[in-house]
């Protein structure tokens, strides 16, 4: 029986150290070659979201919820292409630090809401619903629960990235290793692809699309899942 609390895990982690390492990690300042890697890998799965959504539809006014939000890498570019975003995250303080970019990068602030939120108490509806690099913190049958809930705000489609769980990337498993002290991080969940796509199928979705962002020490699988 698993007893231990990755909610409360994850939200220490991100108000504590994790937040610093995770700010530099996303930020454009020096860091070391890993993390830079870390760096371009979220960086390739942000702009393949933002280029599936310019190229399919006028994104202005576009109702999108950014569930798990981090310091807002995808919210402010999406609110500056004219998406309405409502961008949440369990860490108050990488919230606060998105809401200072948002100000630093945004003429108009007021497409783009940030609220420190569970992402299990999110409410109301959005025509679109992103959720990416948050599932690595928990077992399937957690990400099963907080893919449910995401599945039942989205009027039109669900957009996650996950660890893909296979052979070859089980080094995974050992992110923590790159980082000094095991206690300063996070556990680090992979997930079948065919799990994934079940719990998608048992809640309504199907999978229109999909994508692979593979650097040295960065992979995330990222699912396109709209309304059957």
């Amino acid at each position: 029986m698993n007893t231990i609390d990755d909610k409360a895990i994850v939200k220490d982690y991100f108000n504590a150290i994790g937040f610093d390492r995770w700010r530099r990690i996303y930020g454009d300042g020096e860091v070391s070659k890993v993390q830079k890697d870390i760096r371009c890998g979220h960086q390739q799965t942000i702009d393949t979201v933002i280029d599936w959504l310019k190229a399919e539809e006028n994104i202005s006014g576009l109702s999108i919820c950014d569930a798990g939000c981090g310091v807002g890498s995808l919210s402010i570019p999406l609110a500056q292409i004219g998406a309405r975003v409502l961008a949440s995250d369990i860490s108050k303080k990488m919230v606060e630090e998105a809401t200072r970019r948002a100000h630093k990068y945004l003429t108009d602030t007021s497409s783009v809401i940030f609220a420190v939120q569970d992402l299990e108490r999110l409410s109301g509806q959005y025509q679109t619903v992103i959720c990416l690099d948050v599932l690595i913190h928990y077992p399937t049958e957690d990400a099963a629960k907080m893919i449910a809930h995401l599945a039942s705000l989205a009027t039109s489609r669900l957009i996650i990235s996950f660890a893909p769980k296979n052979l070859r990337l089980t080094v995974l498993k050992k992110i923590g290793e790159f980082f000094p002290g095991p206690s300063k991080t996070t556990r680090a969940y992979q997930h079948k692809e065919k799990d994934i796509i079940a719990i998608l199928e048992n809640n309504g979705l199907r999978v229109k699309r999909k994508a692979m962002t593979s650097t040295h020490f960065y992979y995330s699988l990222i699912l396109e899942a709209t309304l059957s």
